[in-house]
């Protein structure tokens, strides 16, 4: 895939830099350009050999173990109809991913494993980092689950971080795979609306921390970012105090009306932000400086 050097070289997405800080670009469920499909097996390698920050999703599924995808039941995303929980792995390995428009398209669904042999038996740079970030609560994780989580991820924890909004399956998985970075989003479950009315900002830093003490980042949505920026808290601020990365998440389209919001975001030296369309939003940084 890169002997010729035409992936290797284009660097594109990858970062934004604003007086001196970097902030790495994930490429948000696998996505580099405008209009990728999601969570495609090209994508990922590009990834992981270019030494990006990247991100898919985690499903359960009917036997034991986890398949790449967001949403709960099969379709519109794939070939597929009904749950991904009663799908079997055989039934999975016949599905597609279908494009925005619905589409047939030629990319299979992964599973974990897949996932776990792609980075293995890729290119993978040093700096690369895949998120996978777990749909499934703690209470539908089955230690059987765990298990062939465990199987296939320990072999490139290295080369991962695992999230979820569900403090407990992050705590589970990670003590099965001891090596792997973890990370934590507190956005979920009417923290946004709470922390809306309350404004105890400090709270919400002191019982995400309390939430998940090893988590190495912390995922916000970025409106609740700037929002506590408007009212004169620095959550980056505050998080990089008790040495947490911050992501904020998630930028959709490269347009000129989110520019403000980005150049804001940069400038509280935010670690991470995701987004859609890395290559699209670098380039309108870029123009805009």
């Amino acid at each position: 895939m890169t002997k010729d050097g035409s992936i290797m070289s284009d660097r594109r997405g990858l970062f934004l830099e604003l007086d001196g800080h970097r902030c790495l670009l994930k490429w948000h469920r696998g996505r580099r350009f405008a209009g990728d499909i999601a969570f495609t097996r090209q994508r990922i390698a590009e990834a992981m050999a270019i030494g990006a920050s990247a991100e898919i999703d985690l499903q359960r599924y009917g036997d034991d173990g986890f398949v790449v995808l967001h949403d709960e039941d099969l379709y519109p995303a794939t070939t597929g109809n009904g749950p991904v929980i009663a799908a079997t792995c055989a039934e999975l390995g016949r599905l597609h991913l279908r494009d925005r428009d619905g589409s047939e398209t030629v990319h299979p669904v992964l599973s974990i494993e897949d996932l776990a042999a792609l980075i293995r038996d890729g290119e993978t740079l040093p700096e690369a980092v895949l998120q996978l970030d777990m749909k499934v609560p703690s209470s539908g994780i089955r230690d059987s689950d765990i298990a062939a989580f465990a199987r296939a991820i320990a072999p490139v924890a290295s080369s991962v971080i695992l999230s979820a909004g569900d403090a407990e399956a992050v705590e589970r998985l990670s003590r099965a795979v001891p090596d792997m970075p973890i990370g934590y989003d507190p956005c979920h479950d009417g923290a946004i609306g709470r922390l809306h009315a309350s404004r105890d900002f400090a709270g919400f830093v002191a019982g995400a921390v309390a939430a998940s003490p090893r988590a190495r980042m912390i995922y916000l949505e970025h409106d609740l970012v700037l929002f506590a920026d408007a009212e004169g808290y620095d959550l980056i601020g505050a998080f990089h105090a008790h040495d947490r990365q911050v992501d904020a998440y998630t930028i959709r389209e490269a347009t000129s009306t989110i520019l403000p919001k980005v150049m804001r975001l940069l400038a509280l030296k935010v670690d991470q932000i995701t987004t859609d369309d890395p290559v699209g939003l670098e380039a309108l940084v870029l123009a805009g400086e």
